[in-house]
């Protein structure tokens, strides 16, 4: 069993370390007393590595796709490495050790694979994202939803205007956001900033190259494990 794991304090002596950890949300009384559990396996996240909040996004995902395909989980993850390997020309990789750049591309790489097939994810995709930018351009990209993607259309958080043509008007300094019909509406009966601030996504500007290591940098709120 693995789970995520917050250090509240440590305190030291001559034999070694004890540790104060909070698990959040699991109550593991019961299961602790019935079984005798008396070790477990630490892994420490030293900021350099892959984080357990990457891994468990990582296999989230893996397994969704897995789900959706019919393959096992481990032959989904192969395949999915492989193609991160294609698409970036990264070295082959473990995610029980590879980097935290290389774990958020990989993130990348499999959140664009399941947008653009149209394959569910068990929890919005917002939640699996490290690169907020990429996610919301592969969204824009594949014309998906980035609340709860399904199908959809772009919305234009800074308005183009009344009267102009949308077709020739030159929106490419404009925020947009992919958005389904209903979340559409919602942006517009809620304002901008309320609608953010529900749903945590946000427009960005597309940049003239997509590769642009800018389009990571925009408005990202990435969250890690809390150690």
């Amino acid at each position: 069993m693995n789970m995520e794991i917050q250090i509240r304090g440590y305190r030291e002596d001559q034999t070694g370390t004890d540790l104060l950890i909070h698990i959040p949300d699991r109550q593991l009384g019961d299961m602790l007393r019935h079984n005798r559990i008396k070790g477990a396996e630490l892994r420490l996240d030293d900021g350099r590595h892959i984080t357990a909040a990457q891994r468990r996004k990582a296999y989230a995902t893996i397994r969704d796709i897995a789900d959706f395909t019919g393959y096992l989980p481990e032959e989904e993850k192969e395949w999915l490495k492989y193609l991160h390997i294609i698409r970036t020309g990264e070295a082959y990789f473990s995610l029980s050790g590879c980097s935290m750049d290389t774990a958020r591309g990989f993130l990348n790489t499999i959140l664009d694979h399941a947008i653009e097939n149209g394959i569910p994810l068990s929890e919005p995709g917002i939640e699996r994202a490290e690169d907020m930018g990429a996610y919301l351009y592969a969204c824009i990209k594949h014309r998906k939803c980035a609340v709860c993607g399904r199908d959809g259309e772009i919305h234009h958080v800074d308005a183009i205007g009344m009267g102009r043509d949308r077709k020739s008007a030159d929106d490419r300094c404009s925020r947009k956001i992919c958005l389904c019909r209903k979340h559409h509406m919602a942006a517009h009966q809620k304002g901008t900033k309320a609608f953010e601030q529900m749903y945590h996504v946000y427009g960005i500007v597309i940049p003239a190259d997509p590769r642009s290591p800018m389009l990571g940098a925009l408005n990202d709120i990435s969250q890690f494990t809390l150690l």
